[in-house]
């Protein structure tokens, strides 16, 4: 069963991102640097299913429960909590108009029965009341946030006194691989410091501790879930060097020549040799923050 709320995308965003121009579109919401293309909606799928296992392993909740997924993109987290949890009373909300949609058929393919409400609308002025819900999950929204410590204090609003949140993200500067080159690794860098331009943070996983402490929860826990492939590894190997990491930093190309980062043939050497971490002999290392916090 899905439902839909929708509000005015434009009407409840935040006007500017630091120095950056408009931190938020007429549709998409923060500047999203690794894009909106369908090449990117994949690239999220695969990294979803690759890292299900490691990810959602331990959340879980009762059925009946009320859940609010905050940014939820393309519906590649939602089938995986949908799936560790049947019978919750799932929202599902996103900034994004296009990918709302890919998210309502991935779930209508992969989980039909499922009880979803989707609402098109902010994460920092959502129209529910105080204590809407008893969990919150959000995966590798903050990052792309200028100040995520106000969107985790939005969130604390609708989530029930006792109620629990659950924040995973990444951070870019646990990337550590082999064979390693000056030009990988300055490629690799060019992502961190294009989201810093776009008002983000791409070392946002460091920080989720003081964060959720700062946005009034208590109680925060937060464990690192790593990931680390080699050859022994093939499908972690292809799933999330290949199809994850090196896809992500290769789709900023044009951003960061456009932003004189890079000279094509630098930017392409970089890859290149990146790529080099996903063939044989090679080794990829790299470390997801997973937190929980209960609202007092």
């Amino acid at each position: 069963m899905t439902t839909e709320t929708t509000a005015p995308a434009n009407a409840a965003a935040p006007e500017h991102g630091p120095d950056h121009g408009p931190a938020y579109g007429p549709d998409h919401g923060p500047d999203y640097v690794h894009g909106y293309s369908q090449t990117e909606a994949r690239r999220l799928g695969d990294q979803a299913d690759t890292l299900a296992d490691l990810l959602h392993a331990g959340t879980a909740y009762p059925a009946g429960s009320r859940v609010l997924e905050a940014g939820c993109g393309v519906g590649a987290q939602t089938v995986h909590l949908l799936a560790a949890s049947p019978g919750v009373r799932l929202t599902a909300a996103d900034l994004s108009a296009d990918s709302l949609a890919r998210a309502r058929s991935r779930v209508a393919a992969q989980a039909p029965a499922a009880d979803v409400t989707w609402h098109h609308g902010d994460l920092h002025r959502l129209p529910f009341p105080d204590g809407s819900f008893d969990h919150v999950f959000l995966c590798f929204v903050l990052e792309h946030l200028p100040d995520p410590a106000a969107g985790l204090a939005a969130l604390r609003r609708v989530l029930r006194p006792g109620g629990t949140i659950t924040v995973i993200e990444g951070d870019h500067g646990s990337a550590f691989f082999h064979p390693e080159t000056p030009a990988a690794r300055r490629t690799v860098d060019h992502l961190v410091r294009l989201q810093a331009r776009a008002g983000g943070d791409g070392l946002l996983g460091r920080r989720l501790h003081p964060l959720l402490t700062e946005a009034g929860f208590a109680r925060v826990t937060v464990r690192p879930r790593t990931v680390y492939a080699d050859d022994a590894r093939p499908a972690l190997v292809e799933g999330f060097t290949r199809r994850t990491f090196v896809a992500m930093v290769e789709a900023v190309r044009a951003e960061a020549l456009e932003a004189g980062l890079s000279t094509p043939e630098a930017f392409d050497r970089g890859i290149a040799e990146l790529r080099r971490a996903a063939e044989p002999g090679g080794t990829f290392h790299y470390t997801f923050f997973k937190a929980v916090a209960v609202r007092p």
